[in-house]
């Protein structure tokens, strides 16, 4: 293969994958998994979640937890909902996966996070509240202080 071909089929794929992560981020909710997303773009599953990588930097499973840990963030700074409610709304099939996921990415547990969070970013805008509330990557949160 040419080079030029070669940079034609990888634009083609970013093309792909760019298609599949705008799918993630509007059906966060719904039930989707690795095999499924790579079918959809004609790729087997091992392919597309290595070219996902390269393209994004994660997994396409730790992309879309990372959707779904961001939208709960949001509900649970609402305070109107249990914990247990978010994670089902989020698209979490299990709490205790969907409790130490979000451990792992925001530093605190949901309950904990709930319980600071609800009114914290009232008045703001919810694009800043958004952008300064994102949770980060497991390596890079602060460790939970010790109460």
């Amino acid at each position: 293969m040419t080079s030029k071909a070669a940079e034609a089929q990888y634009l083609r794929d970013l093309a792909r994958l760019r298609r599949v992560r705008d799918r993630m981020d509007r059906e966060y909710a719904q039930p989707l998994d690795v095999e499924a997303l790579a079918r959809s773009v004609n790729m087997s599953a091992g392919h597309f979640s290595r070219q996902f990588r390269r393209a994004y930097g994660e997994s396409p499973y730790g992309y879309l937890m990372t959707r779904r840990i961001e939208r709960a963030m949001a509900l649970l700074r609402r305070g109107d909902l249990s914990v247990t409610d978010v994670c089902f709304a989020v698209g979490c099939s299990s709490l205790g996966t969907f409790s130490s996921r979000f451990t792992a990415l925001v530093g605190v547990p949901p309950s904990v996070y709930r319980r600071r969070a609800t009114g914290a970013t009232a008045g703001m805008p919810s694009c800043v509240a958004k952008q300064v509330t994102r949770p980060v990557r497991n390596r890079e949160a602060r460790p939970a202080s010790r109460a």
